[in-house]
């Protein structure tokens, strides 16, 4: 018979009681941007967009856990490793190009966050925005990092607000089942451009960047850890930690992507409300259908996830270019210890406000932000394969032949991708 305080141990050591990476890399794909894409998906298309949650999470899942392996095996981020590894045209490229992409990104987002408060609340809708941007890099600059990722964690429990939608309105569970695994599509290239879309903002660039990172930003907070590389006896709990961190942190992220698309395929596109282009119009477009819990639901859902893919986008430029231009980095250090770091979060944050005070469609912003990030997704998901398999990297901890096959289907899906959305409609 065990104790209490050796029951207690036991599950202080369990791999699922130091989650955190892949759990906030995960929820962080489910984005504000990501959400109008997922709805629109269950708007237009139903049931039948179902499949492609199910298709895209191994493989979303072992790209991310081989980011998280090459972080925890070196103790340095995916950009250093990349920049000792390959030309610094391909690294620079890259960065820029993620740059570019998230800056848009978090411009979508935060405008959609404030029209979203402004509706439940009231008031105006720029300035909501302001005061959303100004208390999230306000939390990032002043918050030490171990209080800071306790935030994220728990801001993650926004997600089940889209399980909850579910209890509002009725499911047709037997068609829900055979649907994912059955749909009924016309090869066309509408349908392609939205599953282009629903791909292409499930496997992004940012999560790359931002997993390894907080990888090594976990490795510095507990001071005694080392590099895998330099500690072998830890490598087994520490590699069977990630693989229940990522492979949870993505199911979790997947499995609310595919409650989006089912809640508004139930309420919108049963009620022929097919066009969404906002995860704003979605929130809107639920309300009259479902009623003004199901509305609260789903914008709360908005908020809570915008405020963890809002800073995983400003952070994970930041990483990347700080470990590009070798300046001190890590949300650990004290601003006037990083400031080159805290600067890249800073900016990207301001000018994705300022975008939101242009004539700049935001559709299309997106849009452009997808293909970029389509673009981006190629060649880095290829990068990290070949990390993943080096020695002269990871020493005998490179991955698994199955996670690295994974890792080369993703990135020819991807490939797919880049060139489906650069295609007309």
């Amino acid at each position: 018979m065990l104790s209490l305080r050796q029951i207690w141990r036991r599950l202080a050591e369990h791999p699922l009681a130091r989650v955190g990476p892949g759990l906030i890399t995960g929820a962080a794909d489910d984005d504000p941007s990501g959400i109008a894409t997922y709805s629109q998906a269950g708007a237009q298309y139903g049931l039948n967009m179902l499949w492609t949650m199910v298709v895209s999470y191994p493989l979303m899942a072992a790209v991310q856990a081989i980011c998280a392996r090459i972080g925890r095996v070196t103790g340095r981020g995916l950009a250093v490793n990349i920049k000792d590894a390959f030309p610094a045209w391909v690294l620079f490229g890259a960065v820029g190009l993620l740059l570019v992409a998230n800056t848009i990104n978090i411009a979508a987002d935060v405008a959609t966050m404030g029209d979203v408060l402004a509706l439940m609340v009231g008031g105006n809708r720029h300035l909501l925005t302001v005061v959303l941007v100004s208390l999230s890099l306000a939390t990032q600059v002043l918050v030490p990092y171990h209080r800071y990722v306790k935030l994220l964690k728990w801001l993650t429990l926004s997600l089940l607000s889209y399980a909850a939608v579910l209890f509002t309105v009725h499911v047709p569970w037997s068609l829900v089942a055979l649907r994912t695994v059955a749909p009924r599509l016309a090869f066309d290239a509408a349908t392609a451009t939205v599953v282009v879309g629903v791909f292409g903002t499930t496997i992004s660039p940012y999560l790359f960047f931002w997993q390894c990172a907080e990888e090594v930003e976990d490795l510095r907070a507990r001071r005694e850890d080392r590099a895998l590389i330099e500690d072998p006896a830890a490598a087994p709990r520490e590699l069977r930690r990630i693989r229940w961190d990522t492979w949870s942190g993505m199911l979790y992220s997947n499995v609310t992507a595919f409650f989006i698309i089912l809640a508004t395929a139930v309420t919108l596109n049963a009620a022929g409300v097919t066009d969404i282009d906002t995860a704003t119009q979605a929130a809107q477009a639920l309300r009259p259908l479902a009623g003004d819990f199901a509305f609260y639901l789903f914008a709360l859902g908005i908020l809570g996830v915008g405020a963890i893919g809002v800073p995983v986008l400003a952070g994970s430029a930041a990483y990347a270019i700080a470990e590009a231009m070798d300046w001190p980095g890590s949300l650990a250090a004290r601003a006037r210890d990083a400031r080159g770091f805290y600067g890249v979060i800073a900016g990207s944050m301001i000018a994705g406000l300022g975008l939101g005070f242009t004539s700049i469609n935001p559709i299309k912003a997106l849009f452009y932000s997808a293909v970029i990030n389509g673009v981006v997704a190629v060649p880095l998901t290829v990068l990290i394969v070949l990390l993943g398999g080096r020695s002269s990297v990871l020493g005998s901890y490179t991955a698994s032949r199955s996670s690295l096959l994974l890792g080369w289907i993703t990135a020819l899906l991807m490939a797919c991708a880049s060139v489906g959305m650069l295609l007309p409609a």
